[in-house]
Protein backbone atom coordinates (compact mmCIF):
# COMPACT_ATOMS: atom_id res chain seq x y z
CA UNK A 1 0.00 0.00 0.00
CA UNK A 2 1.09 3.38 -1.10
CA UNK A 3 2.19 5.29 1.82
CA UNK A 4 0.24 8.66 1.78
CA UNK A 5 2.33 11.84 3.96
CA UNK A 6 -0.49 14.44 4.97
CA UNK A 7 0.56 17.91 3.63
CA UNK A 8 -0.32 20.70 5.20
CA UNK A 9 -0.74 23.44 2.35
CA UNK A 10 0.06 26.37 4.42
CA UNK A 11 3.88 24.99 5.29
CA UNK A 12 5.75 26.22 2.78
CA UNK A 13 5.21 26.99 -0.85
CA UNK A 14 6.83 23.27 -1.56
CA UNK A 15 4.25 21.88 0.58
CA UNK A 16 1.19 23.55 -1.23
CA UNK A 17 2.79 22.85 -4.74
CA UNK A 18 2.51 19.26 -3.63
CA UNK A 19 -1.08 19.26 -2.25
CA UNK A 20 -2.18 21.05 -5.28
CA UNK A 21 -0.26 18.51 -7.79
CA UNK A 22 -1.67 15.40 -5.80
CA UNK A 23 -5.43 17.02 -5.53
CA UNK A 24 -5.01 17.90 -9.02
CA UNK A 25 -3.85 14.54 -10.07
CA UNK A 26 -6.63 13.02 -8.59
CA UNK A 27 -9.15 14.84 -10.00
CA UNK A 28 -8.08 13.78 -13.56
CA UNK A 29 -7.86 9.78 -12.34
CA UNK A 30 -4.49 9.68 -13.07
CA UNK A 31 -2.17 7.23 -10.50
CA UNK A 32 1.51 8.87 -9.86
CA UNK A 33 2.75 6.34 -12.17
CA UNK A 34 0.62 7.55 -15.25
CA UNK A 35 1.14 10.92 -14.67
CA UNK A 36 4.72 10.57 -14.39
CA UNK A 37 4.73 8.31 -18.04
CA UNK A 38 2.80 11.39 -19.21
CA UNK A 39 5.96 13.78 -18.11
CA UNK A 40 8.94 11.47 -18.57
CA UNK A 41 9.50 10.72 -15.26
CA UNK A 42 9.16 7.98 -13.09
CA UNK A 43 5.72 7.61 -10.70
CA UNK A 44 8.37 7.93 -7.57
CA UNK A 45 9.60 11.49 -8.67
CA UNK A 46 5.36 12.67 -8.64
CA UNK A 47 5.19 11.09 -5.54
CA UNK A 48 8.60 12.59 -4.21
CA UNK A 49 7.07 16.05 -5.16
CA UNK A 50 3.50 15.39 -4.00
CA UNK A 51 5.47 14.88 -0.36
CA UNK A 52 7.35 17.61 -0.30
CA UNK A 53 10.78 15.22 -0.28
CA UNK A 54 11.73 16.63 -3.62
CA UNK A 55 12.08 19.92 -5.29
CA UNK A 56 10.35 20.34 -8.94
CA UNK A 57 11.92 21.79 -11.52
CA UNK A 58 10.97 24.45 -14.16
CA UNK A 59 10.82 22.38 -16.92
CA UNK A 60 8.67 19.12 -14.68
CA UNK A 61 6.43 22.58 -13.97
CA UNK A 62 5.63 23.37 -17.29
CA UNK A 63 4.92 19.27 -18.26
CA UNK A 64 2.34 19.07 -15.34
CA UNK A 65 0.55 22.14 -16.14
CA UNK A 66 0.11 20.74 -20.53
CA UNK A 67 -0.97 17.34 -18.94
CA UNK A 68 -3.39 18.54 -16.67
CA UNK A 69 -4.22 21.67 -17.84
CA UNK A 70 -3.88 23.91 -15.16
CA UNK A 71 -3.64 27.00 -17.14
CA UNK A 72 0.09 27.34 -15.73
CA UNK A 73 -0.34 27.05 -11.95
CA UNK A 74 2.74 24.85 -11.46
CA UNK A 75 4.68 27.02 -13.70
CA UNK A 76 3.91 30.24 -11.56
CA UNK A 77 4.16 28.13 -8.23
CA UNK A 78 7.61 27.21 -8.96
CA UNK A 79 9.29 30.57 -8.90
CA UNK A 80 8.00 30.52 -5.18
CA UNK A 81 9.23 27.44 -4.83
CA UNK A 82 12.74 27.60 -5.49
CA UNK A 83 13.26 30.63 -4.21
CA UNK A 84 12.14 29.45 -0.47
CA UNK A 85 14.70 26.79 -0.87
CA UNK A 86 17.33 29.86 -0.58
CA UNK A 87 19.35 29.93 2.50
CA UNK A 88 16.48 32.30 4.65
CA UNK A 89 18.72 35.13 5.52
CA UNK A 90 19.45 35.43 1.41
CA UNK A 91 15.55 34.92 0.19
CA UNK A 92 14.57 38.96 1.34
CA UNK A 93 17.26 39.64 -1.10
CA UNK A 94 15.97 37.69 -3.55
CA UNK A 95 12.99 39.24 -3.52
CA UNK A 96 14.18 43.00 -3.77
CA UNK A 97 16.56 41.55 -6.14
CA UNK A 98 14.09 40.45 -8.47
CA UNK A 99 11.95 43.55 -7.95
CA UNK A 100 15.02 45.79 -8.65
CA UNK A 101 14.81 48.33 -11.77
CA UNK A 102 18.89 49.02 -11.48
CA UNK A 103 20.98 46.38 -10.23
CA UNK A 104 25.15 47.00 -9.40
CA UNK A 105 27.69 45.15 -8.23
CA UNK A 106 30.98 44.72 -7.54
CA UNK A 107 32.82 40.90 -6.91
CA UNK A 108 36.24 40.72 -5.69
CA UNK A 109 36.26 36.57 -5.55
CA UNK A 110 33.82 35.40 -8.27
CA UNK A 111 31.35 36.00 -10.98
CA UNK A 112 28.29 37.55 -10.19
CA UNK A 113 25.64 35.28 -9.52
CA UNK A 114 23.12 36.35 -12.07
CA UNK A 115 26.19 35.71 -14.32
CA UNK A 116 27.35 32.22 -13.36
CA UNK A 117 26.85 29.36 -15.45
CA UNK A 118 25.36 26.06 -14.46
CA UNK A 119 28.98 24.13 -14.08
CA UNK A 120 30.37 27.11 -12.26
CA UNK A 121 27.52 27.82 -10.26
CA UNK A 122 27.39 24.17 -8.88
CA UNK A 123 31.22 24.03 -8.35
CA UNK A 124 31.02 27.47 -6.26
CA UNK A 125 27.84 26.41 -4.09
CA UNK A 126 29.70 23.27 -3.24
CA UNK A 127 32.41 24.80 -1.12
CA UNK A 128 29.60 25.50 1.34
CA UNK A 129 28.96 21.80 1.77
CA UNK A 130 25.56 22.44 1.39
CA UNK A 131 23.24 19.23 2.32
CA UNK A 132 20.73 20.44 -0.84
CA UNK A 133 23.34 21.10 -3.50
CA UNK A 134 20.80 20.61 -6.54
CA UNK A 135 18.07 22.43 -4.78
CA UNK A 136 20.32 25.65 -4.32
CA UNK A 137 21.84 25.73 -7.36
CA UNK A 138 18.19 25.06 -9.25
CA UNK A 139 17.06 28.36 -6.74
CA UNK A 140 20.05 30.36 -8.23
CA UNK A 141 19.27 29.29 -11.61
CA UNK A 142 16.02 30.54 -11.17
CA UNK A 143 17.49 33.75 -10.32
CA UNK A 144 18.78 34.39 -13.18
CA UNK A 145 15.57 34.98 -14.87
CA UNK A 146 15.04 38.08 -14.12
CA UNK A 147 17.44 38.85 -17.11
CA UNK A 148 15.03 37.62 -19.17
CA UNK A 149 12.04 39.71 -18.30
CA UNK A 150 10.56 41.86 -20.75
CA UNK A 151 11.67 44.69 -18.99
CA UNK A 152 14.38 43.22 -17.19
CA UNK A 153 16.35 45.24 -14.64
CA UNK A 154 19.93 47.27 -16.04
CA UNK A 155 22.81 45.46 -14.67
CA UNK A 156 26.12 46.96 -14.10
CA UNK A 157 28.99 44.77 -13.23
CA UNK A 158 32.48 45.29 -11.76
CA UNK A 159 34.84 41.93 -11.46
CA UNK A 160 38.11 42.00 -9.95
CA UNK A 161 40.39 40.40 -12.38
CA UNK A 162 41.40 37.78 -9.65
CA UNK A 163 38.06 35.99 -10.15
CA UNK A 164 39.19 35.50 -13.76
CA UNK A 165 41.97 33.85 -12.83
CA UNK A 166 40.88 31.88 -9.92
CA UNK A 167 39.76 28.43 -11.56
CA UNK A 168 37.09 27.15 -10.13
CA UNK A 169 35.40 23.70 -11.01
CA UNK A 170 37.83 22.71 -13.94
CA UNK A 171 39.47 24.53 -16.56
CA UNK A 172 36.67 23.63 -18.90
CA UNK A 173 34.33 25.12 -16.89
CA UNK A 174 36.12 28.50 -16.41
CA UNK A 175 36.77 28.75 -20.27
CA UNK A 176 32.36 28.24 -20.41
CA UNK A 177 32.14 30.87 -18.15
CA UNK A 178 34.33 33.32 -19.31
CA UNK A 179 32.49 32.71 -22.36
CA UNK A 180 29.18 33.04 -21.02
CA UNK A 181 30.23 36.76 -19.92
CA UNK A 182 31.26 37.42 -23.48
CA UNK A 183 27.89 36.62 -24.39
CA UNK A 184 26.64 39.47 -22.33
CA UNK A 185 28.12 42.18 -24.89
CA UNK A 186 24.96 41.79 -26.93
CA UNK A 187 23.02 42.32 -24.20
CA UNK A 188 21.18 45.73 -23.71
CA UNK A 189 21.08 46.01 -20.49
CA UNK A 190 23.84 44.14 -18.76
CA UNK A 191 27.32 46.00 -18.56
CA UNK A 192 30.22 44.21 -17.61
CA UNK A 193 33.87 45.74 -16.02
CA UNK A 194 36.93 44.01 -15.23
CA UNK A 195 38.99 46.47 -12.29
CA UNK A 196 42.33 45.32 -13.59
CA UNK A 197 45.64 44.20 -11.02
CA UNK A 198 46.90 47.35 -12.56
CA UNK A 199 44.26 49.47 -10.41
CA UNK A 200 46.13 48.82 -7.21
CA UNK A 201 44.60 49.79 -4.06
CA UNK A 202 40.95 50.86 -4.73
CA UNK A 203 37.40 51.99 -3.15
CA UNK A 204 36.33 47.91 -1.85
CA UNK A 205 39.57 46.71 -0.57
CA UNK A 206 37.35 45.31 2.06
CA UNK A 207 34.90 43.36 0.02
CA UNK A 208 32.19 42.88 -2.29
CA UNK A 209 28.75 44.80 -2.48
CA UNK A 210 25.70 45.72 -4.43
CA UNK A 211 23.62 48.14 -4.73
CA UNK A 212 19.87 47.96 -5.75
CA UNK A 213 18.16 50.90 -7.03
CA UNK A 214 13.94 50.79 -7.37
CA UNK A 215 11.47 53.02 -9.09
CA UNK A 216 9.80 54.34 -6.41
CA UNK A 217 11.66 52.88 -3.36
CA UNK A 218 15.04 53.38 -1.61
CA UNK A 219 18.09 52.29 -2.76
CA UNK A 220 19.61 49.28 -0.79
CA UNK A 221 22.91 48.02 -0.15
CA UNK A 222 23.84 44.52 0.18
CA UNK A 223 26.59 43.06 1.72
CA UNK A 224 27.57 39.54 2.85
CA UNK A 225 30.27 38.29 5.56
CA UNK A 226 30.34 34.57 6.12
CA UNK A 227 27.28 33.68 7.59
CA UNK A 228 24.78 35.85 6.29
CA UNK A 229 23.72 38.90 4.38
CA UNK A 230 22.52 42.41 5.32
CA UNK A 231 20.42 44.79 3.69
CA UNK A 232 20.58 48.76 4.60
CA UNK A 233 18.75 51.73 3.43
CA UNK A 234 20.40 53.77 5.39
CA UNK A 235 20.76 57.34 3.70
CA UNK A 236 24.24 57.82 4.73
CA UNK A 237 25.52 54.15 3.92
CA UNK A 238 23.60 54.19 0.20
CA UNK A 239 25.42 57.56 -0.27
CA UNK A 240 29.31 56.20 0.42
CA UNK A 241 28.30 53.01 -1.50
CA UNK A 242 26.94 54.96 -4.35
CA UNK A 243 30.55 57.24 -4.18
CA UNK A 244 32.56 54.20 -3.83
CA UNK A 245 31.02 52.40 -7.02
CA UNK A 246 31.51 55.22 -8.53
CA UNK A 247 35.33 55.37 -8.23
CA UNK A 248 35.38 51.31 -9.16
CA UNK A 249 34.14 52.40 -12.18
CA UNK A 250 36.12 54.88 -13.31
CA UNK A 251 39.11 52.81 -12.18
CA UNK A 252 37.92 49.86 -14.11
CA UNK A 253 38.78 48.70 -17.65
CA UNK A 254 35.98 49.95 -20.30
CA UNK A 255 33.08 47.53 -21.46
CA UNK A 256 35.30 46.98 -24.36
CA UNK A 257 38.94 46.73 -22.91
CA UNK A 258 36.82 44.27 -20.27
CA UNK A 259 36.06 42.17 -22.53
CA UNK A 260 39.51 41.90 -24.36
CA UNK A 261 40.70 41.13 -20.96
CA UNK A 262 38.52 38.26 -20.94
CA UNK A 263 38.60 36.76 -23.81
CA UNK A 264 42.68 36.82 -23.19
CA UNK A 265 42.46 34.93 -20.11
CA UNK A 266 39.95 32.47 -21.16
CA UNK A 267 43.00 31.64 -24.14
CA UNK A 268 45.92 31.74 -22.28
CA UNK A 269 44.57 30.23 -19.16
CA UNK A 270 41.77 27.94 -19.97
CA UNK A 271 43.26 27.33 -23.71
CA UNK A 272 41.50 25.02 -25.71
CA UNK A 273 38.81 22.70 -24.75
CA UNK A 274 40.41 19.61 -26.03
CA UNK A 275 43.54 20.32 -24.58
CA UNK A 276 42.35 19.81 -21.23
CA UNK A 277 41.06 16.60 -22.24
CA UNK A 278 41.79 13.51 -20.51
CA UNK A 279 43.28 10.41 -22.65
CA UNK A 280 41.33 7.24 -23.35
CA UNK A 281 42.37 4.24 -21.55
CA UNK A 282 44.11 1.83 -23.96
Amino acid sequence: MVNIRSLDPSASPLDYYGSELRRLREEAGLSQTQLGKIVFCTGSLVGQIETAHKVPTREFSERIDAALMTGGLFTRLVGLVLRSQLPAWFQEYAEMEAQAAYISTYQSQMVYGLLQTEAYARAVLATGLPDKLEELLAARLERQRILEKVRPPMVWVIIDEAALHRPIGSPQIMRAQLAHLLSFREARWTRIQILPFKAGEHASLIGSFNFLRFDSDPDIVYTEDVIAGHMTANPDTVREAALRYAHLQASALSVEDSAELIMRVMEEHYGDPAEHEQPGVA
